[in-house]
């Protein structure tokens, strides 16, 4: 068990980023986040790493207007 999911969420919550994380049925993971921008990008970086037993082939970035009010990160 790699762990990705719950350690992006350990992640958003540490820097208090709002979104969600959740598996796509091909295999990648989706990743949605609010938060100031220095926050948004040290997370990111974060993204690029994942826990050791991870393999991150492909890190994307959206900047997107906030769409929703989430109060949270949570894995869905």
């Amino acid at each position: 068990m790699v762990g990705f999911r719950a350690r992006v969420q350990e992640e958003a919550e540490n820097l208090k980023l709002t979104g969600f994380v959740r598996n796509e049925s091909d295999g990648s993971v989706h990743v949605e986040s609010q938060g100031p921008e220095d926050d948004l990008s040290w997370f990111e970086d974060g993204l690029k790493l994942g826990p050791p037993a991870a393999r991150v082939e492909k890190v994307e970035s959206n900047l997107m207007d906030v769409i929703t009010d989430e109060e949270a990160f949570e894995i869905r």
